[in-house]
């Protein structure tokens, strides 16, 4: 178990501007804890502006083995790559970003995986079912590619929801074009409400504090209706508190960022330690869970990690 941070300890960075919501660095230095890895990831404030430099200049430290990054930098470095997965070419985003053997930078997208894994995890259905996504940010770009990219398990229709002018749309038309999908069903729609709707998303940041209001009408939703609200801090979010004492099923967004965490572990060269977050997950989900939600943990968990999930084949970029 390593507990200090040594001159060979490997650094990961995790860039974004506001970075002090994030829980990821809590998350991965648990693991690097109690799996024995010689690693530590450090949040970083870095403007959008600056970002791009920020980057190119951070992967010259020979002993920068990778960053994570979060709002609103998953799709402003892309073009600062050689190689993405799918799903990030079609999103037009990362969340990690490695160096290559060859000094090349190459990256990935795992938030719409770890999404679409969360669902199975929690048993909401999706395949055939409409889904509303509240939000058109880099989460919900994530989201939406993942789902649009499933095959036959893809929803019926997924509807974008921002309040921004022609954000929703513009995602829209950038997931249909790059996913090459032939019909309609991505489309932006003109109002969050969530009547008519199997499954609604909230990827807005509605819910980070406490005046916000509530991201959608909850009476409006169908009696059958899921909710998933992806935010990781004060969960139970009002939505989930709101959808739950209807009766609806409401689950946090904990899951979405487990369910990606072996992936994120493969990625950055740590097969063991991904199998093991695979195998058992216990220990983190005792970590982010707070205490009002504690009886939902699960004890044991063995991932569908290994069913393969459209949207994570690798594709070429242009060089910037």
């Amino acid at each position: 178990m390593i507990s200090t941070i040594q001159g060979n300890t490997d650094v990961y960075l995790i860039p974004g501007d506001p970075v002090g919501q994030v829980r990821a660095p809590e998350v991965f230095n648990l693991i690097f804890k109690v799996l024995g890895i010689d690693a530590v990831l450090v949040p970083v404030h870095v403007v959008a502006a600056n970002v791009r430099a920020f980057v190119e200049a951070a992967f010259l430290a020979r002993n920068i083995k990778g960053m994570l990054l979060t709002i609103p930098h998953k799709a402003g470095v892309v073009s600062l790559l050689s190689h993405c997965n799918d799903a990030g070419r079609v999103a037009g985003a990362v969340n990690g970003i490695r160096r290559t053997a060859g000094g090349e930078l190459e990256g990935a997208l795992f938030d719409g995986k770890g999404f679409v894994l969360s669902l199975d995890y929690f048993g909401v259905a999706y395949a055939g079912k409409r889904v509303l996504i509240l939000g058109a940010g880099g989460a919900a770009a994530a989201i939406t590619a993942s789902l649009a990219m499933a095959g036959i398990l893809s929803p019926a229709t997924i509807s974008l929801y921002d309040p921004a002018p022609g954000k929703a749309q513009m995602l829209a038309d950038q997931i249909t074009v790059a996913a090459a999908l032939t019909t309609e069903s991505i489309m932006a729609v003109g109002s969050s409400d969530p009547s008519n709707y199997d499954v609604v998303v909230n990827a807005s940041p509605l819910g980070l504090r406490a005046d916000d209001p509530l991201p959608c009408d909850v009476s409006r939703m169908e009696p059958h209706a899921a909710v998933m609200d992806i935010l990781m801090k004060n969960q139970p979010t009002p939505l989930v508190r709101a959808a739950r004492a209807r009766g609806l099923v409401a689950q946090p967004g904990f899951e979405m960022l487990i369910q990606q965490l072996p992936d994120y572990l493969d990625f950055f060269g740590h097969a063991a330690a991904a199998q093991a977050v695979r195998r058992d997950a216990t220990f983190i989900r005792e970590h982010l869970y707070p205490a009002a939600m504690a009886g939902e943990i699960r004890r044991s968990f063995q991932s569908t990690a290994n069913v393969p999930i459209p949207g994570v084949g690798e594709a070429r970029l242009a060089s910037p």
